[in-house]
């Protein structure tokens, strides 16, 4: 799992200053290699002169890895160098390097055209990395697309000229990708010092949600993402071996057509979170299992010893099923359990709506920005950290060439499902909607038995009060507790397991994949398909969105005992 610091600065620093600048880059690696020794560091640099490159050469004196994203082509590009000895340190750096190339909209013809692109390409890294490393005199800026303007956007995801940040639905949510490292330094220039109040060459972590704070030690919010992350590829590395013989994959049966490019690695992605999420959902569920029958052989417990007044040895058995009970509950606590059951499974269907996009071609190849950054924004902030793997997924995805228009019915075969409601995930809801109600039915008709056979015993034992012997009338009364009390923890289980709301959902998401097929079997134009696509995935996310926070609502819990 890598950890993606983007770069921003300006390209004419005070060669003085060079050196220190060059150990303040040194020391913010280190210290990060340090903090999170589970998440490998990779660079995101356009190699522009001054702070990109000088970034890029602490890196590669690191073996940190280099991802170098072009706003146009290379020679186009290399003509806003200063010189020959500028164009050959950009050919050395770019060696080795992993590029993109990005067909961004814009012409290079002129310099509004070219500062056009310097901001989507700005954008682009602020969309795509975890944390923006920026080498700036924190003075507003006068240029387009300049350092100013790019961390502008990655506190505020506003930038002049574009308006999709201006107009997202969640605008007013709380925005977990606006973490940047701020190193104070000058610029080459008349009046090229810092802003007032910033001390030179001294770094800071600045967020819009925190401001600027100082210290090697980031904001602790941001800090908790990036132990999710860590968490996520240790579980990756214990798991692995038993991953690789029965991890999923959603590109079984593929068609013989040209694959897109991160593809591969979505679908990498994908399949450890699926199992993932299988393996801990079956450790909640034998958790939630046990604490539930331990908490009936507790409540049969205390009935034996208040109807027949001992023997002493049943206290000791009670004190010892609650500390079974308890001792459960401690393990699934402290090894996160139920929150990697969620956030694993809430990963895995943002990944499946990725690659399914990405294969259909619903994502435009020359947008910038993050396509999937309303997913989950409404929740926790802690769980920024799957957004942040699906921008790592987002890294690779090919912008070159829109994806064969022939992939539209494969995923919308694969997807969706067929129109009988037996395959793709139009089966899985409904499958799941029958099962919900099965369990809640046979739920509701074991309580109205115990409530039946309660009051049947009762009515014996008022009709029978002279005729029966003591040895029977406990019995009966052990019976007439015993009764309502496995039905209780029954109906408080289907509750914990939220089944009454599921069955809603599902039957909800049954009916907007169904329409989904109706529309796609209706038409034949591809623009028009991929946009039922797109129309699904944001279903899919939002209902991805209301199941986690729904579950988050019913932990594991000891309280019950």
């Amino acid at each position: 799992m890598k950890l993606t610091i983007g770069v921003t600065g300006h390209r004419n620093l005070v060669a003085a200053e060079v050196p220190a600048l060059r150990e303040q880059v040194r020391a913010f690696f280190e210290a990060l290699a340090r903090e999170y020794p589970g998440l490998e560091l990779q660079v995101i640099t356009p190699l522009a002169e001054g702070a990109d490159r000088l970034v890029a050469q602490v890196a590669r004196e690191l073996g940190i890895p280099l991802v170098v994203p072009l706003p146009m082509p290379r020679a186009e590009y290399e003509r806003d160098f200063s010189g020959t000895a500028s164009v050959h340190e950009f050919r050395d750096l770019i060696e080795g390097a992993e590029v993109l190339s990005l067909p961004l909209a814009g012409d290079t013809a002129g310099a509004v055209g070219r500062n056009h692109l310097y901001a989507q390409l700005g954008v682009f890294i602020s969309n795509h990395c975890q944390i923006l490393l920026a080498l700036w005199d924190g003075k507003p800026g006068d240029e387009s697309g300049g350092t100013a303007d790019v961390v502008r956007y990655h506190l505020t995801a506003v930038m002049p000229g574009f308006s999709a940040g201006e107009e997202s639905p969640n605008l007013l949510a709380e925005n977990e990708n606006d973490l940047a490292y701020h190193i104070v330094c000058s610029r080459d220039r008349p009046d090229g010092g810092p802003q007032a109040g910033l001390e030179e060459l001294h770094g800071y972590w600045l967020t819009a949600h925190f401001g600027r704070q100082q210290g090697p030690r980031m904001p602790e919010d941001y800090h908790l993402t990036m132990l999710r992350l860590q968490a996520f590829a240790a579980d990756d590395d214990t798991y692995r071996k038993l991953l690789g013989a029965s991890a999923r994959s959603l590109l079984a049966g593929e068609p013989p057509l040209a694959e897109p490019a991160g593809v591969r690695y979505v679908n990498r992605l994908f399949g450890v979170a699926d199992w993932l999420a299988i393996h801990f959902q079956r450790r909640v569920y034998l958790n939630m299992l046990t604490t539930h029958v331990v908490a009936i052989f507790m409540g049969l417990t205390f009935i034996l010893y208040s109807e027949f007044g001992g023997p002493h040895w049943l206290v000791y058995l009670f004190l010892s099923l609650f500390l079974t009970g308890f001792a459960v509950y401690l393990v699934g606590d402290r090894r996160e359990w139920h929150r990697k059951y969620l956030d694993y499974r809430a990963l895995a269907e943002g990944l499946r709506v990725q690659l399914y996009w990405n294969l259909a071609g619903v994502v435009e190849t020359e947008t910038p920005e993050f396509a999937y950054d309303n997913f989950l924004q409404k929740q926790d902030v802690d769980l920024g950290w799957i957004r942040h793997i699906m921008r790592s997924a987002s890294l690779y995805r090919d912008r070159t060439r829109a994806p064969d228009p022939a992939w539209v019915d494969w995923v919308a075969d694969h997807w969706v499902g067929q129109a009988d409601g037996k395959t793709g995930q139009l089966g899985y809801y409904t499958e799941k909607s029958i099962l919900k109600t099965r369990n809640l039915q046979r739920t509701a008709r074991f309580g109205s038995l115990s409530l039946w056979g309660g009051i049947l015993i009762a009515g014996v034992l008022a009709l029978m009060a002279g005729r029966i012997g003591p040895d029977e009338r406990h019995l009966l009364m052990i019976l007439m507790g015993v009764l309502p009390l496995i039905a209780g923890v029954r109906d408080a289980f289907s509750h914990k397991r939220a089944e009454k709301e599921l069955i809603k959902q599902y039957r909800f998401m049954g009916k907007i994949f169904t329409n989904a097929r109706r529309l796609l079997d209706g038409s034949t134009d591809t623009a028009f398909r991929r946009r039922v696509l797109r129309a699904l995935g944001n279903a899919a996310l939002e209902e991805h969105a209301e199941w986690i926070l729904m579950h988050r609502e019913r932990p594991l819990e000891h309280s019950g005992l």
